[in-house]
Order: C-alpha cells, then structure tokens, then sequence
C-alpha cells in the first residue's frame, strides 16, 4: 500500500518533493494557505546552482525547460561605492551556466504542472503519533490525516513545532524592499547602471542591491543593522510609502545621486527583518513528520535556501518512491544528510551575512573576490 504524503507549503522545496514524487508515480497532496498560485507576488529572481536547484530540476524531468527560461546574463554582478565609482563589473562568459537566474513565478509554474495543490488549505498545527497516522488540522475546522507529513512551510512553519520547539530569531539586519518596473524605458541611466544582472553598494553596516527579474522589472533591497522596531523608534508608519522612502534617503544620505534614485523612484516597500535559525538546528526523529528548506534550517538570504530546499525536495522524493525499506528509516536517513549539508551552509550564509553588512565595507569586496568565478 502506497503511503498517504502531504507537502504543506508550494514553495520550490515543497514543490520539487511533489514533482519528483509524481515523475515516479506516486501520489502526492500538496496543501497551501494562499487561495491560488498568483494569490500573492511571487517574490524575486533565484540563482539556482549548478550542483543544487539544477541537479534538483534534472531529478524532476525539469532541467531543459528551466533552461530554455532561465537567464544566464543575470550572473553579472557590478559593485559600485558609495560614491559611484565602479570597484567591479564581472560579466558571465556566454557558455557559463553555473548560477543562472530565474524568476520566482516561472520556476513556480515550472515545477507546478500536473501537480495536487489543494489551494486555500491553512495549516494550523501537526499532530503526530495518532492511531491512524500524522493528524493535519486546518483553519476551518477540517483535519485530515497522512503517514508522513513534510512541513515546507518556510520560517513561520506551523509543521515545525510537531518536531522543534526553536524558532527563529532576529539577525540585527533589517531589509526594506522596493521595485522599479520598465526600467529600460522609464528609468534608462538605472538600467544601464544595474547592467543584465545586479549591482551592489556597500558602505559602513548598510548596502542597496538591484537585481535584475524578467520583463525590465527590478527588485531593490536596502540592508541596515537596526533594532527589530527600529520603525518605531522612528514613529515610522510603514505603510506610508512616502515616510519610508525619506526615512531610507536619510539613511543612506551622502551616497551618489543616481544610487539614491533606486530608492526615490522605488514604489511600495515591503520591511524584511532577517531572521534565522541556529545554525545547527535538529530535532529528535519524529515519526511521520519532517522538515525541509527554511523551515528546518532558515539562514541569511545570500542565494543557498532555495537551492537547498529543492535538492533536499528531490533527494526525500527519491527515497522514498524508490526506497523498499522501513518509511521512518527512510525519513531519518533523509535528516541525518540534510542536518550536515545544512549546517556547512548555514556558517558559510551566517559568516556572509556579517561581512556584507559590516562597519568596513572592504569586507564585502573580499567576499566578492573570494566567491566569484574567474
């Protein structure tokens, strides 16, 4: 008898488990909170690597379709200083293909095909060790019930908490997130400032990145060490687009006129606090519940999580369509690889982080100098 599995959560890890498990023929109940796939902005573009979210997609029958959409120009990375000046412009050769980007959306709809996603399904809690298997309950009252349960449900798990009692904690690093759309036509001197790919400038504990998504939109980031209620302090309605676009220009006031202008011609802004896990977050082996992604080792967002989640998405799949032995067996062996794997990232994403967003920004250069291919 097939055993009865539920994803909660439709992001590219809980996505990538379900459609590698249905490339195997068996079946799979994906269960998201939003009511439909374009309930909500997708989010930003993704760089999936080559021994990562690229291997994931070729275990899922996917590798030739992300290619054929995926955008290999979008590995280029400028890094400007405060003032303007250039510090580095490194530009992918036309064969590189180690880090090729993607927008959110399409590697959504990507991984999406024929799948079972039960769209509106809240989550509310996990209950585990039942007489009939792992008990689901959801917001309107209704539960169900699975033999395993994989919560890929990102940094607010509500699967978490069967396994884990952890929950993340503030990094001191504070996002606020912007966009500029048509940037060819309406904002040329932008684009060609951010290139194909994205542009970066770092100064003292704060930085702004423009990255380039498909279409000439373009995401913005501004990172800043601050208090978690750091708006706050300022009595700063976040809401109020004007307030926070002027409360960001002070911030990073005396930067160049047209780094600036990423923030001025920004339109809504959404506040981002960082928030991660231990770095070495476990759990003892729960029957019939797992985790994978940010819901199981949530790190800084320097371009591992995802690729993380999908490979762990692919590699539980495998086991366990192909796999002949015990399910718990399968499921603590699965942990046990994605505990190691997780934690070297999460020092590498976690040290990063500090360098980044640092009192000297020479650190950044050498992160840059260290990381980027040659």
């Amino acid at each position: 008898m097939r055993q009865r599995i539920a994803v909660v959560g439709s992001g590219p890890g809980g996505l990538t488990l379900a459609r590698v498990l249905h490339r195997h023929g068996h079946p799979v109940t994906v269960l998201e909170r939003d009511p439909a796939p374009d309930a909500r902005p997708p989010g930003g573009t993704l760089d999936l690597h080559e021994g990562l979210g690229q291997l994931a997609l070729d275990k899922a029958g996917l590798l030739a379709q992300f290619r054929a959409l995926s955008r290999p120009e979008g590995q280029a990375m400028r890094i400007l200083d405060t003032d303007g000046t250039v510090l580095r412009d490194w530009r992918p050769r036309p064969d590189e293909r180690s880090n090729p980007e993607i927008d959110r959306g399409q590697l959504r709809d990507l991984l999406l095909g024929p799948l079972d996603v039960r769209w509106g399904r809240e989550v509310t809690e996990v209950v585990p060790g039942t007489r009939d298997g792992v008990r689901v309950h959801f917001t309107d009252g209704r539960q169900e019930t699975y033999d395993l349960v994989v919560g890929a449900d990102g940094a607010w798990s509500r699967t978490r908490p069967a396994v884990s009692p952890v929950t993340p904690h503030y990094t001191g690093i504070t996002a606020v997130e912007t966009s500029l759309d048509e940037v060819d036509t309406r904002h040329p001197d932008l684009a060609r400032m951010i290139g194909d790919g994205s542009v970066a400038v770092y100064g003292v504990n704060r930085k702004l990145v423009a990255q380039r998504n498909s279409g000439g939109h373009v995401k913005v980031y501004a990172q800043f060490r601050a208090s978690l209620d750091w708006h706050a302090d300022l009595d700063l309605d976040l809401a109020d687009a004007g307030a926070v676009r002027s409360s960001l220009l002070a911030l990073f006031d005396g930067w160049a006129a047209p780094v600036l202008d990423l923030l001025r011609h920004g339109t809504a802004f959404a506040h981002r606090p960082l928030h991660v896990l231990p770095v070495s977050h476990t759990w003892d082996h729960v029957p019939g519940v797992t985790l994978l992604g940010d819901a199981a080792h949530l790190m800084p967002p320097l371009g591992a999580g995802a690729n993380l989640a999908m490979l762990e998405g692919a590699e539980l799949a495998e086991s366990l369509a192909t796999g002949t032995g015990d399910l718990d067996d399968t499921v603590r062996a699965f942990e046990e690889r994605m505990w190691e794997r997780a934690g070297r990232w999460a020092k590498i994403t976690t040290a990063g982080l500090e360098r980044l967003v640092s009192p000297d920004p020479a650190e950044a250069l050498a992160v840059f100098d260290r990381v980027q291919p040659s």
